[in-house]
């Protein structure tokens, strides 16, 4: 009687503790927000080509969507290892609690110039970006300059002169030329498949660190990026396919 007793104790244990290891990750999958891409270039020749990207994100699971953005510009590449690019976007951030709840924290346009270096050691590209930020925000005019380290290794069996897989890493900083300086920091790891010849699909995990800032909401995000690559001849290296966010 008292063995049937502790194995109907044990039970009903083991099936709390499931039910709140559960619910732990539920609590912990709905905190985590949705950062979502679609980026379309065009390679006009081994030298120039043109993006454009649209964003859409939310602070949780597909829920309480509070910002977008859309933007476009030119990248030229003069000499291997270096890019330059000027890209200009409208770029929209809601209040938290719900989906687009107004009045909006800011209204944006964006003019920024970037360069970006690149080089390979022992199989693995390594980008820096520098980019100045010319802000027309809803509280006036602002500078930002940003600085991004990342890395991008390539794996899997090679087809048709490229590795099917990309796995990449990245951090980048913010900064003013106004008091307290320092604004964010953004954290992002992603895996890239790369589906066909014009085609990447992108999975990742953000970590965004604010500062004093209310453009936008630090927080843990899942990355779904969609990158399709057109070209006018042959295929250029202008961007790393799908290892690139133009935010």
């Amino acid at each position: 009687m008292i063995k049937i007793a502790l194995k109907k104790l044990n039970t009903v244990v083991l099936a709390i503790i499931c039910w709140s290891s559960g619910g732990t990750l539920y609590a912990q999958y709905k905190d985590l927000g949705s950062w979502n891409i679609l980026h379309i270039k065009y390679t006009k020749s081994d030298r120039l080509g043109f993006f454009g990207e649209a964003q859409l994100r939310s602070l949780k699971f597909y829920e309480h969507f509070h910002y977008y953005e859309f933007k476009g510009g030119v990248q030229y590449k003069p000499t291997k290892g270096l890019q330059l690019a000027l890209g200009m976007g409208s770029y929209q951030t809601y209040r938290e609690g719900g989906t687009f709840i107004t009045p909006k924290n800011n209204n944006e346009f964006r003019l920024w110039p970037q360069v970006i270096l690149t080089q390979e050691v022992l199989g693995i590209k390594i980008e820096q970006r520098y980019r100045a930020e010319m802000r027309w925000t809803s509280n006036g005019y602002r500078n930002r300059f940003r600085y991004r380290v990342g890395s991008f290794f390539p794996f899997g069996k090679e087809t048709k002169g490229y590795k099917p897989f990309q796995l990449s890493l990245s951090n980048e900083l913010f900064f003013t030329d106004r008091e307290p300086y320092f604004e964010r920091n953004r954290l992002q790891i992603a895996i890239n498949y790369r589906a066909g010849q014009h085609t990447t699909l992108q999975l990742g995990y953000l970590h965004q660190f604010d500062y004093r800032i209310n453009d936008e909401i630090g927080r843990d995000f899942l990355v779904i990026g969609y990158y399709i690559d057109l070209f006018k001849k042959t295929r250029s290296a202008l961007v790393p396919v799908g290892g690139i966010r133009e935010d």
